[in-house]
């Protein structure tokens, strides 16, 4: 389970963030590439955006349920769009 006190930088502010244990294996861009980038720097994702409409949040759910490190996080109850 991903770490609400180990929250990278570059998150944008909101419930989906990454910690630093992400790996880089890119999943989560891949499922939603409109939410989460790499930060080259740290060589790892982060939220880039937050979702705005049901289908990003479907999405960034998608991406949080598959990330293999479990690094991808939310705070709070799950929000509908």
């Amino acid at each position: 389970m991903a770490d609400p006190t180990d929250k990278t930088p570059p998150n944008a502010v909101g419930p989906y963030y990454n910690d630093s244990t992400c790996v880089d294996c890119d999943l989560c861009r891949e499922i939603a590439p409109s939410l989460f980038r790499r930060n080259d720097d740290l060589a790892a994702s982060y939220v880039w955006r937050q979702p705005e409409t049901k289908e990003e949040t479907a999405l960034a759910e998608e991406a949080l349920l598959s990330c293999p490190t479990e690094s991808i996080g939310r705070d709070g109850e799950l929000a509908v769009c």
